[in-house]
């Protein structure tokens, strides 16, 4: 009787362990992207995941210094890897589809951010972005860093104003 009640505690906390890890801290602030579609975590509506700016900046940021097609000049580009941000919610598939606030959406190979550090770009010469100056948030490639990636396919993965992730 007493290896039952041993092995029905062991099952309970495998069953615990296992739903905690798939369990996701909610947004206390605005949220200001939704990834949506092939994912196995979630803390919002239809099975989002959601993040607010905290919860982006906590990732480990990374910096791309480069020049665009539409800054003057060198720009320091700060925010989290594309893929650590896929990674923590478990997306799988082969596509990101990507949603500015004005709905202009591209379509981006997972095999972009997971070739290159491809970052969601939360500041911009150390200031936070506003939708006025290209914000909240940039999807930025290290374009100085690698000369195949200067060309206008890449570029026009480069979406800003960007609000949503659906993984397909």
């Amino acid at each position: 009787m007493g290896q039952v009640v041993k092995l029905a505690g062991v099952i309970f906390t495998l069953f615990l362990a296992t739903t905690v890890s798939h369990a996701m801290d909610k947004p206390t602030g605005d949220v200001i992207l939704s990834v949506s579609g092939n994912i196995e975590l979630s803390n919002g509506n239809d099975g989002q995941a959601q993040f607010d700016s905290n919860m982006l900046d906590a990732f480990p940021a990374h910096t791309i210094n480069t020049t665009t097609p539409w800054t003057d000049g060198e720009v320091t580009f700060e925010g989290p890897l594309l893929r650590d941000i896929m990674k923590s919610i478990g997306a799988t598939g082969k596509t990101l589809k990507a949603i500015a606030h004005n709905d202009y959406s591209v379509n981006i190979p997972v095999e972009d951010y997971l070739r290159y550090d491809v970052i969601i770009a939360t500041k911009r010469d150390s200031k936070e972005m506003t939708l006025r100056t290209k914000g909240p948030l940039w999807i930025i490639y290290p374009w100085d860093s690698h000369e195949e990636l200067k060309t206008e396919l890449y570029h026009s993965r480069s979406i800003w104003q960007l609000k949503a992730l659906e993984i397909q």
